[in-house]
């Protein structure tokens, strides 16, 4: 395992506990973000996955909209607390720089690919593209930026060490059509759509 995977699946470890507490509830005041998600939903065909899910709340919103959905995460501690949470969904411990199976639907990844290099992205876009099936949906959501900060301490204070990545959307959408996705939609978020992103694309 590089370096800086290791580091992301320790630091996350590290914050899964107060990751889980300062994020649980967050999308209620988050109208838009919860659009986005239900629009992925009703757009989506066969089974998802959840890249980099976290302690699985997202996951299971998108359950209870009624997708067949499972989650991935690299950290351990955040799949355990996934399972605590959401016993009726399926989660396991993986990583986005690796393939990931194949005849899905749809693929989310939110605010996860933020962690991965920039000379990994197109390794990364291409093993979501051989997991979807044609048309499969994939939706991203990540910084908008163009910088990289380090993060050495987050989620209640806990030492952390993780570069955080921030793209313009054009890059992204520029990537995703060079691993033979066709982008469907960019929606901007915050002031001057600064805060973040969500692309929707499909693979052809």
């Amino acid at each position: 395992m590089s370096d800086w995977l290791a580091d992301t699946r320790d630091s996350y470890d590290t914050v899964a506990v107060s990751y889980a507490d300062l994020t649980r509830g967050l999308l209620d005041g988050l109208p838009h973000l919860r659009a986005a998600l239900r629009l992925f939903a009703e757009e989506v065909s066969g089974p998802v996955v959840d890249v980099g899910c976290g302690p699985g709340d997202i996951t299971a919103l998108l359950h209870g909209f009624g997708v067949d959905v499972s989650g991935i995460d690299l950290s351990p501690a955040m799949i355990a607390l996934a399972r605590e949470s959401h016993p009726g969904l399926r989660f396991e411990v993986g990583s986005m720089t690796e393939p990931i199976g194949g005849e899905l639907g749809g693929i989310l990844a939110w605010w996860s690919l933020i962690h991965v290099p920039d000379e990994l992205v197109p390794v990364v876009f291409g093993h979501f593209r051989e997991a979807l099936r044609p048309g499969g949906l994939l939706q991203l959501g990540f910084h908008v930026g163009d910088r990289t900060n380090r993060k050495t301490e987050g989620y209640g204070g806990h030492p952390m060490r993780v570069d955080v990545h921030l793209r313009p959307p054009d890059r992204v959408a520029g990537w995703l059509r060079d691993a033979g996705f066709t982008v469907e939609a960019r929606w901007l978020f915050g002031e001057n759509g600064e805060d973040g992103a969500v692309l929707f694309a499909r693979r052809g």
